[in-house]
């Protein structure tokens, strides 16, 4: 419906776009002769990589387009789509929903977002729910941001799709509600103050792929992606209790039965966790030094749609927050392994996690785990979607 193509700069705001029999909007894509030429391989793609840099693919010639406050839906590949034109955009405040719900037509692009090449990025408090897939970073997602986000009933795959990423990435004050929280086939990555409710699918994978200097679309060098390195601090896992559709291809039993980090093998995916709360059927990292765990704790967290927004109704434990937590900040999240890079903003500045979803100031000295301040015990009703 809407697309920028090979350019740098736009403002889409504030539109209805809908009915697409692809994409509703298309913020950059390169394309030449040599296009679909080379399979679906991931030489074939590295191929398209050098071709767009010789054709200007940099923060100078390309992206920095702001898709904000739209509602995109029931379009049939993707809500918001980008194949290197996507570097250093903004996408925030949009309400996604009815993505490939017809099954026109399929490939490797379906989501309420889809991004190859996602160089930093800020994706922020984007509401994104009855799609295929939720949101899909493929490729190169390096210095991006995804925060403070609603994501629920993206129920044929999963929220977060994370593809062969080397990071670094950041994940924080977001809420992922669907069955399924996170496909990763990715390193890299921060997870910080998120609420999950779905299960986790780790896996490796023996593509080489490339990652960049900072800030910057210039390649430094190509690597496996062999697992790990991710940090996950300060998050609440707990698990979904109704009963969903898993496709047959979602793996063997073992790859699904898997609420909370207990997915992953500390072994084959070494990663630092540390303050997390792991609830109902979610299980802990094994690795992680006193986690709070409460088997016996049922989850109870349900979406109320009212006039003027939509609200999370949660139970929550006022001994959560008896744990002493770290303050989250770039110094603590170190570096991503590969690319050798810093946990840090677009600009160079240092992250520190002092907000919550909300906007409301965190407690530095002892923040409250989960994407809410707030300590509550009991019910606690929140209105995460503004109309």
């Amino acid at each position: 419906m809407i697309g920028p193509h090979w350019s740098k700069g736009w403002i889409i705001e504030d539109n209805e776009i809908c009915y697409s029999v692809c994409a509703g909007v298309s913020i950059g894509k390169y394309g030449d002769e040599s296009d679909y030429t080379s399979g679906s391989t991931s030489r074939g793609y590295v191929g398209t990589i050098d071709r767009a840099r010789e054709y200007g693919w940099s923060k100078e010639n390309i992206g920095s387009h702001i898709v904000r406050n739209n509602h995109i839906h029931h379009c049939e590949q993707a809500g918001i789509v980008g194949s290197l034109g996507a570097i250093f955009c903004t996408i925030s405040g949009n309400e996604i929903n009815d993505i490939h719900v017809k099954r026109l037509f399929s490939g490797m692009e379906i989501g309420g977002i889809k991004i190859h090449g996602g160089i930093d990025m800020l994706i922020s408090n984007n509401y994104i729910h009855h799609c295929w897939r939720g949101l899909w970073l493929d490729w190169m997602a390096q210095g991006t941001r995804v925060s403070r986000n609603l994501l629920h009933d993206n129920i044929v795959t999963q929220d977060l799709f994370v593809v062969v990423n080397h990071g670094p990435v950041l994940i924080d004050n977001n809420i992922l509600l669907s069955p399924m929280a996170i496909f990763d086939l990715s390193q890299g990555g921060a997870f910080v103050h998120n609420l999950f409710l779905g299960k986790f699918i780790p896996q490796k994978d023996d593509r080489v792929t490339p990652y960049h200097q900072e800030h910057s679309t210039v390649l430094v060098g190509s690597k496996i992606i062999h697992g790990g390195d991710d940090r996950y601090y300060n998050n609440i896992f707990m698990s979904y209790n109704r009963e969903a559709p898993w496709p047959d291809r979602m793996g063997s039993p073992r790859e699904v039965n898997f609420f909370g980090l207990g997915a992953y093998d500390p072994e084959e995916f070494p990663m630092v966790t540390e303050g997390n709360v792991y609830i109902d059927k979610a299980r802990a990292f094994a690795a992680e030094d006193n986690p709070v765990v409460n088997q016996g704790f049922l989850t109870h967290a349900e979406l109320i749609n009212k006039g003027d927004g939509i609200y999370l109704e949660i139970k929550m434990d006022k001994e959560w927050n008896e744990r002493q937590r770290q303050f989250v900040t770039s110094e603590l999240l170190g570096k991503a392994e590969n690319p050798n890079l810093p946990f840090v903003q677009p600009g160079g500045k240092p992250y520190g996690l002092d907000t919550d979803y909300l906007g409301k100031e965190r407690n530095t000295q002892n923040p409250s785990p989960g994407p809410f301040e707030e300590k509550k015990d009991g019910i606690l009703i929140v209105k995460v979607w503004e109309r």
